[in-house]
């Protein structure tokens, strides 16, 4: 069996990377003015932890009132079901 050395680099770039990915934790701030808008994100698309689980993007339930996601300062209000203070 021959084994190229681009395969042989994308392996290693892999388990290289495979740590990175395993330390999850809260999104990081955003760079614009944020706030933080409860009950409006997706399955799996939260930014933060909750008493059910540990870390951003662990959320199992859409619209979870426990959840947040950053939003530009001011939008939260727009959104139907955002609100601006957790369950």
């Amino acid at each position: 069996m021959q084994v190229d050395s681009k395969s042989v680099s994308l392996a290693a770039a892999a388990v290289v990377a495979l740590p990175l990915f395993a330390n999850a934790g809260p999104a990081p701030a955003p760079q614009f003015a944020a706030e933080k808008c409860y009950g409006i994100a997706a399955a799996s698309q939260n930014d933060c932890q909750t008493a059910t689980h540990s870390c951003a993007g662990e959320s199992k339930q859409a619209r979870d009132a426990n959840s947040w996601i950053y939003v530009p300062t001011g939008t939260c209000s727009k959104i139907a079901g955002g609100t601006l203070n957790k369950a």
